[in-house]
């Protein structure tokens, strides 16, 4: 086959769509370590319209035995007018506290939220949600990632004041939009123990 034979079959055949190699975030940034909860991941969802629509982590929920989240969907519905405070978009955060995972030694369920720069200000934040604990904001360092684990071992759960076995924290690095999570229970290899 000639050049211009194979230049003019190369033509002929379908081009996969172009995917350009994604842009690299720069590690050594600003981070932000929070408390990691153990509950169950919400979220809340709300419309252009004002509609708002209820979640766990995986799928859609609603208040009822088998449609609910540990009562997440029946909760958001009763507080729905204080929730449209949070505006559209999506709003993540953790449904924690009594009868859910580690329980926390509490007699209520509370939701936090993830975002933690844009709900800091109670002023600004519905009164029926917290925001998870911030336990460093500045440059990365690994020195502050274990000194952040080390702090909740030993003296434990910011979260949920005193309560002795939290879970560990999650790094959110917001140059690269990524989270990480680090636990104290041997960060997810069992025999292992946290240094």
């Amino acid at each position: 086959m000639s050049i211009a034979e194979l230049m003019q079959d190369a033509a002929s055949r379908a081009v996969p769509g172009f995917e350009p190699f994604p842009k690299i975030a720069r590690f050594r940034r600003s981070i932000i370590i929070t408390e990691k909860l153990d509950g169950t991941n919400g979220q809340i969802y709300i419309d252009e319209d004002g509609n708002m629509y209820v979640g766990s982590r995986t799928r859609w929920i609603t208040p009822g035995k088998s449609t609910d989240n540990y009562g997440f969907a029946a909760w958001a519905h009763e507080n729905r007018d204080e929730l449209l405070k949070l505006g559209p978009g999506r709003h993540f955060g953790e449904w924690w506290g009594q009868g859910i995972q580690r329980k926390y030694g509490m007699d209520r369920k509370v939701f936090s939220l993830f975002n933690v720069d844009r709900w800091s200000d109670d002023d600004v934040r519905p009164s029926c949600c917290s925001v998870v604990p911030v336990l460093y904001r500045g440059d990365f360092s690994t020195l502050e990632i274990d000194l952040a684990l080390h702090m909740l071992d030993c003296d434990g759960s910011v979260a949920a004041n005193g309560f002795d076995q939290p879970e560990g924290i999650v790094i959110f690095h917001p140059q690269a939009r990524h989270s990480y999570k680090v636990t104290l229970d041997g960060d997810g290899h069992k025999g292992q123990v946290a240094a």
